[in-house]
């Protein structure tokens, strides 16, 4: 998968927690989880691993940190990129711009090819 398509599901992850966050302050009791997109984004982030049937218990470890280990990294460093950008325009005390513009701000760059 390449950056920018990571690019663009981290910030929907974080889109769509900002709106279970929405539902939950209108509605305390509300069931968020219902629909929630983040487990299907990750699902498609994560990359599918097939394990050989005689392998030993060390064997399945390495192959499974050979495998996620690279995604890991890309998902967090995607996931800490939004921070920083949500961070500074909270830390520069804009009122004019949610959270909500800087995420979509993020994806359309993204989504035009851009690389950060």
């Amino acid at each position: 998968m390449e950056q920018r398509e990571i690019m663009q599901r981290g910030v929907g992850i974080l889109t769509e927690a900002l709106e279970m966050r929405r539902r939950l302050r209108a509605d305390p009791t509300a069931d968020v989880t219902a629909g929630s997109a983040v487990a299907g984004l990750l699902e498609e982030m994560l990359p599918r691993i097939q394990l050989p049937s005689d392998a030993t218990a060390r064997e399945v470890a390495e192959i499974v940190t050979a495998k996620l280990g690279p995604a890991i990294v890309q998902i967090t460093s995607a996931l800490t990129f939004a921070f920083v950008q949500l961070a500074e325009v909270h830390d520069e005390g804009r009122t004019d711009v949610s959270s909500a513009d800087v995420l979509r701000s993020i994806s359309l760059h993204y989504e035009g090819g851009g690389e950060s």
